[in-house]
């Protein structure tokens, strides 16, 4: 496993919901903002969310605000994506990634969500 490992993705109906998780290995993610990036098929990497290192400032693509939460549990090395009311478009595959307002995937192998009826 590398240093960033993503899951809880799958195959979800439009409307429903997923929290994904993405454990640190390796070094401590508690001094760091993190993001979310996804690439759906075809398309470059966008990104989805980021939440500065203690966990109380976040920010977030317009196209899942309200849809999305970032949280992180520093004392387990793991950051979190709940989404809830998934669309059709927000089938990717989704990273973490090292840092605020990035584009830029993490080094992991993602995890897929694929949102469909």
């Amino acid at each position: 496993e590398g240093p960033l490992v993503e899951s809880g993705g799958g195959l979800v109906q439009p409307g429903g919901s997923l929290r994904l998780s993405c454990v640190a290995s390796g070094f401590s993610l508690s001094e760091t903002a993190m993001s979310w990036v996804r690439q759906a098929p075809g398309k470059g990497p966008e990104w989805v969310a980021s939440i500065n290192s203690r966990g109380g400032v976040s920010q977030y693509l317009d196209a899942v605000k309200g849809r999305c939460t970032a949280s992180r549990d520093n004392a387990k090395n793991t950051l979190y994506l709940q989404m809830s009311s998934l669309k059709p478009e927000d089938t990717a595959v989704y990273y973490c990634a090292m840092g605020w307002v990035t584009g830029v995937p993490g080094p992991g192998q993602g995890t897929q969500v694929i949102v469909s009826s």
